[in-house]
């Protein structure tokens, strides 16, 4: 008899599968349903899937997989090296890859790339510069069957070839998938997963509590921590960075010494007990404690608003500062409320704040793309990926979608030399530098991760949610 589990989730949508997304609600369907070259690993770290080992050249421009033998998609069709080069060809187009006004993500590190199938086993990407860290960009990279995937419908029904197969829904709040028994990782237990959307987090710990649901994510800890009965819960950071972007460009935040004061200023931990209900994590650099070259927690992430005061005052604001700042009202959802939080903060040290409300989400982020944002906005950073951060946010050469100004030379110096650096561990250690310099000469206000608990029904001790936050369905007991 074929077990049921139900999973309730905050969001139900399945996307194109090469659509550039970190919604970790939409990433754990996508993996269910398919695999890419590689996959991540509990603890973050990039694993076999599709291949089964790759090299990549001295020069960091040619990348060699090899595939797993016997690969299929769900409805039989071969999944060669052909067909895996019709799925990185494909997320070199335009029209692929775009997310919150931002076109193309995969184009910039695909984009004159040379994809080839030397042989049905053997998948080579030869890419115009040096890009060591190009696993960053190829996890997203799922295979898709050729003969299916530009096809009219293929979202209603898609086929992939994961350890899951498509059954039905897609039109609603339900989606049902059953195991697939030709998995690459092998067949798992035959089971038939039943995802639902329920918004709210309250009710998705209730049911769970009553029996209704077997794996609720996305909980707050309080709402998890109320579920009477044998639960496993598992809190985790979702690694999505809450930020303000600061103009860089023209404004006070032109100036260095004013953003390393905004950030003196913060108390990160009162902001999350007061917004969050405690239910966050402090951010001490531009990425999270997770990303490649990260240090742990720093110990001065508490404020000192002294020092705070004194760089206003040595960069001429020793009367005041007044700035203006650009508020969303949703994603995140407290922004609202946070900005008016950090209005509090940031009186103290004589900082003045002026607030611009836009309810309309894809414009704002078409604001913030369009370089139009006043002297700072609300906004988060969500790429797993280090290299990824400096490349599209923090590199004054490329001028990204989501870049407001700021320049810092030593930093894209470092970024060059890890784009070429090819052993993991010495790329790694410039990372580290990278995230070293930015401390000192910050491009955002850093603020804080949201913590979030996981539950499954029944006594699971060794159960963990993946670093990334993404609910990977293969490793449920």
């Amino acid at each position: 008899m074929t077990k049921e589990i139900v999973i309730l989730q905050s969001r139900l949508q399945l996307v194109d599968p090469q659509d550039c997304t970190d919604n970790s609600d939409t990433l754990a369907l996508l993996e269910a349903l398919f695999d890419a070259l590689i996959r991540r690993a509990p603890d973050g770290r990039y694993i076999p899937a599709l291949a089964e080992s790759w090299e990549l050249s001295e020069d960091a421009r040619q990348w060699r997989f090899r595939l797993r033998p016997g690969l299929r998609f769900h409805d039989g069709s071969p999944l060669d090296a052909e067909a895996m080069r019709f799925s990185i060809t494909r997320m070199q187009r335009p029209e692929i890859g775009a997310t919150l006004g931002a076109p193309a993500v995969w184009g910039q590190y695909l984009g004159g790339a040379t994809i080839a199938a030397p042989d049905p086993m053997t998948l080579t990407i030869e890419t115009r510069e040096p890009c060591a860290d190009l696993l960053d960009v190829l996890i997203s990279g799922y295979a898709l069957p050729p003969h299916l995937a530009d096809e009219a419908g293929f979202l209603d029904h898609p086929v992939g070839s994961g350890a899951y197969r498509f059954e039905s829904g897609t039109g609603g709040n339900e989606i049902r998938m059953v195991t697939n028994p030709d998995w690459r990782g092998g067949a798992l237990p035959e089971r038939r997963l039943i995802w639902r959307q329920v918004p709210h987090a309250a009710d998705r710990a209730r049911a769970l509590e009553l029996g209704e649901a077997q794996v609720a994510t996305r909980l707050s800890p309080p709402d998890a921590a109320a579920i009477v009965g044998d639960v496993t819960c598992h809190d985790y950071i979702d690694p999505t960075s809450i930020i303000y972007l600061l103009n860089a460009a023209r404004g006070p935040f032109a100036d260095p010494t004013v953003r390393r004061a905004v950030n003196l200023a913060v108390d990160r931990r009162a902001l999350i007990a007061e917004v969050l209900g405690g239910a966050g994590s402090p951010l001490g650099g531009f990425v999270s404690r997770f990303h490649a070259g990260a240090a742990p927690e720093p110990e001065d992430i508490a404020p000192d608003r002294e020092t705070a005061a004194k760089l206003l005052k040595d960069a001429g604001y020793g009367d005041g500062l007044a700035i203006e700042i650009d508020c969303p009202t949703r994603l995140p959802d407290e922004a609202q409320a946070l900005t008016a939080a950090l209005a509090r903060q940031l009186a103290e040290v004589g900082v003045s704040v002026t607030v611009h409300e836009v309810a309309d989400r894809v414009a704002y982020a078409e604001q913030v793309r369009d370089k139009k944002i006043h002297d700072m906005c609300v906004f988060d950073s969500s790429p797993m990926s280090t290299f990824r951060v400096l490349y599209e946010k923090i590199d004054s050469r490329v001028r990204g979608s989501w870049w407001e100004g700021y320049r810092n030379e030593a930093v894209e110096a470092l970024l060059d030399r890890s784009r070429s650096t090819v052993d993991p561990a010495a790329r790694e250690a410039l990372h580290r530098q990278s995230y070293a310099a930015l401390r000192k000469d910050p491009p955002w206000l850093t603020l804080y991760h949201h913590t979030f608990t996981a539950a499954l029904a029944g006594t699971h001790p060794d159960w963990r949610m993946r670093a990334d936050g993404v609910l990977d369905v293969t490793t449920l007991p």
